[in-house]
């Protein structure tokens, strides 16, 4: 039975919900070309594949399921059904993604057969694949307030310190908005 492995480098690590990984994640994933660059519906900024970003290390999970197409769609629907175009999948003998050019080489090494992850676009102002600055985020994070200013707070830092962007680094710098590891130690 071939071995599927979720990427992660956001939400998913500390609020899997129904998404079928097994408990651990693994902080030695493939180098992918990550930033905060989507504008959610709720005003945070979110972790998106961005390729012009610096790349990080992101984690993985085994998947508990060993169907690629169940692990996508088990993808797809933990992030709220978005087109099957923005749920990437490789397979083993295929060659890496342009999105992820180490995949295969990283999946080898560890026994994986196959890959899924989430692959929505940058978004800013309701503008698909548009790619905010580093100022425009700032700003528009500033400019937040009650639930929406905690909500966006709480995602950037909540999501690994591993996930080390330019923009975070900023965002740390000019908002004390300094990364928590809590998904390391769930508490009960």
């Amino acid at each position: 039975m071939p071995v599927i492995a979720c990427l992660g480098w956001g939400s998913l690590i500390w609020d899997p919900r129904e998404l079928p990984v097994q408990r651990q994640w693994f902080d030695d994933g493939p180098f992918v070309r990550i930033e905060f660059a989507r504008q959610s519906s709720d005003d945070r900024i979110t972790l998106v594949i961005e390729h012009s970003a610096k790349p990080v290390r992101v984690l993985w999970a085994v998947m508990d399921t060993t169907d690629i197409n169940q692990s996508a769609e088990a993808l797809r629907g933990r992030e709220g059904k978005p087109s099957k175009n923005h749920i990437g999948q490789w397979v083993l003998g295929a060659p890496s993604p342009q999105q992820i050019p180490s995949l295969a080489e990283w999946a080898a090494a560890r026994g994986v057969g196959g890959v899924v992850w989430t692959a929505l676009p940058p978004k800013f102002l309701g503008v698909e694949s548009k790619i905010p600055t580093i100022e425009q985020t700032l700003n528009h994070l500033r400019k937040l307030a009650g639930s929406s200013r905690e909500n966006a707070e709480r995602y950037i830092r909540l999501a690994p310190r591993q996930i080390d962007t330019e923009y975070r680094r900023r965002i740390e710098a000019e908002l004390s908005w300094t990364a928590l590891d809590k998904w390391r130690d769930p508490q009960p």
